[in-house]
């Protein structure tokens, strides 16, 4: 019997011991994943494409608002590349990490379209946190729905 309080005394310290790391781990991996996210905002907006495309991971996919924007990253880098950038503002930001793996949803402000939704996935590389996935859309109120969608198939 003493030989399984000790065990359980010596469980329940290792368990006290490593959830405040478990929880600083689960912090830090957060905050490097909107870190990564700020420069893909900042580096869009003053077209710095070297270090905005350093963000992605190799096998990296953009999907942008248009039904035919499906990119690898060197398709997205050869449409980007040309043009003066884009800006996003930051308006709010949800993320879930599980394991090496980070799920976000933002929403954003552009000068240009208004509210915007960019979603995706990071995942943890040797190399730091990279953008495995990148979807913008444009969020559409469910009031103008119909009508909009009405547009779209006119457009097709």
């Amino acid at each position: 019997m003493f030989k399984n309080k000790m065990l359980c005394s010596t469980l329940l310290l290792l368990s006290a011991l490593s959830t405040p790391l478990m929880a600083t781990e689960t912090t830090d991996d957060k905050q490097q994943g909107a870190a990564v996210l700020d420069a893909l905002n900042q580096y869009s907006s003053t077209a710095d494409w070297d270090n905005y495309f350093a963000l992605y991971d190799d096998k990296g996919i953009f999907i942008g608002t248009d039904v035919s924007e499906h990119w690898s990253k060197a398709e997205f880098e050869s449409y980007a590349r040309p043009t003066k950038g884009w800006r996003y503002d930051l308006t709010s930001r949800k993320m879930t990490l599980h394991g090496d793996v980070i799920w976000f949803d933002e929403i954003l402000h552009s000068p240009s379209y208004g509210v915007s939704r960019g979603t995706g996935t990071l995942i943890k590389t040797d190399l730091g946190w990279k953008i495995a996935q990148y979807h913008l859309s444009f969020p559409i109120p469910n009031s103008i729905a119909k009508s909009i969608t009405k547009q779209i198939k006119a457009s097709q």
